[in-house]
């Protein structure tokens, strides 16, 4: 995996940079404002991906702020420009949904994803702008979907990975109804400025527990272990070279504006002394395809690159994460050639290790 691809995967698009939740650990710099995308940068963006998406499924997701915060009838205007092969992805907070967003949905094919961090306690930070609690509000939205069938992700944010938590979690989201499950270990990001350092045993543990806690019922789909149990399964049959991509997926953020921030949606709207504000061109002005073609010339970019493959030489998870991710690299150490993150360690090192620790402690007794 060296250098950045030419073509993603998938974009992401900012319809407003407006959330109606002010949740603590909260890495966006201006989720108080409304923003909102002119219709004119998703035509841009639309036509940029037309012929990506000709090639087979391709995928735009919707991200905020709050998306739904945009309203029905401007997120229906700025998904207009995008053709069939498009599929919609939105990550909400869910406290506007309805029946009507629900009819939304489903005209549109939309896949949803709800960010919800487990049992009302442990939702604690998640609160609105007048500090109260949102999670009766996010679970509304979530009946809502159950009640129209329709199937949702469930994103989750935690902020003590220790043993006893995995386990909960685990059978909260089975009971929610959710189809996958990803994890985050909450990040020192954006104007996030908690320190996200653990005791490493105390994570290991944690991870440990929740690939327990999904092996005796494994009706989820949990991201995080899934990926790991496929890298430990191609290690052992020596293909594991073939998991990471040749190159980096550049991630192309598209803000609210049409600037264009590349490899990690966690920069936009950030801007640094010496590399300004992290964009690498905007749609409006400069077809998508351009500034991928270009985005190694950008400086940070080329920063980054040189971290990526000091993490090759020198760290041995590096055939696993392909390398820290350029936004932990920055927002906890100020620059991108750095190697190894906090993230790297409770988020891509402990896990792994954690994988491997509920193996070993449950490997077939020999006869």
């Amino acid at each position: 995996m060296r250098g950045v691809a030419p073509v993603p995967t998938y974009v992401v698009m900012q319809p407003t940079t407006l959330c109606n939740l002010d949740c603590s650990y909260c890495y966006l710099p201006f989720r108080a404002a409304d923003k909102r995308m002119p219709v004119e940068v998703a035509g841009a963006v639309a036509a940029a991906i037309e012929p990506w998406a000709a090639d087979g499924r391709f995928s735009v997701v919707w991200h905020g702020g709050e998306p739904l915060a945009a309203g029905r009838e401007h997120l229906g205007a700025l998904l207009a420009p995008f053709g069939p092969g498009v599929e919609h992805h939105v990550q909400t907070n869910a406290t506007l949904i309805d029946d009507a967003w629900c009819a939304f949905f489903a005209e549109h094919q939309m896949r949803v994803s709800v960010s919800v961090d487990g049992p009302a306690a442990r939702n604690d930070q998640r609160v609105t702008r007048g500090g109260r609690p949102a999670y009766d509000r996010i679970l509304k939205g979530v009946e809502a979907l159950r009640r129209h069938d329709i199937p949702f992700s469930a994103l989750c944010v935690v902020s003590d990975p220790r043993p006893g938590v995995a386990a909960e979690l685990y059978d909260y989201f089975l009971g929610l109804g959710c189809d996958v499950l990803g994890i985050n270990v909450e990040e020192l990001e954006g104007v996030n400025t908690r320190a996200n350092g653990h005791d490493a045993a105390e994570v290991t543990a944690f991870w440990a527990e929740l690939v327990a806690a999904w092996r005796r019922d494994p009706r989820i789909h949990l991201r995080e272990v899934e990926w790991s149990l496929r890298y430990v399964a191609a290690v052992l049959d020596g293909t594991a070279d073939e998991l990471l991509p040749r190159r980096l997926d550049p991630i192309p953020t598209i803000a609210h504006d049409g600037s264009v921030v590349l490899l990690s949606p966690e920069l936009a709207g950030f801007s640094d002394p010496r590399y300004g504000d992290f964009t690498s061109g905007n749609v409006l002005s400069t077809p998508l395809g351009e500034i991928l073609a270009g985005a190694e010339g950008t400086p940070w970019i080329a920063e980054f690159l040189r971290g990526v493959e000091a993490c090759r030489a020198g760290c041995p998870y590096f055939g696993f994460c392909g390398g820290a991710h350029a936004a932990n690299r920055y927002f906890e150490t100020g620059r991108f050639d750095t190697t190894e993150t906090d993230h790297c360690r409770n988020s891509k090192m402990r896990l792994l290790e954690g994988v491997l620790d509920h193996a070993r402690d449950h490997e077939p007794t020999a006869v």
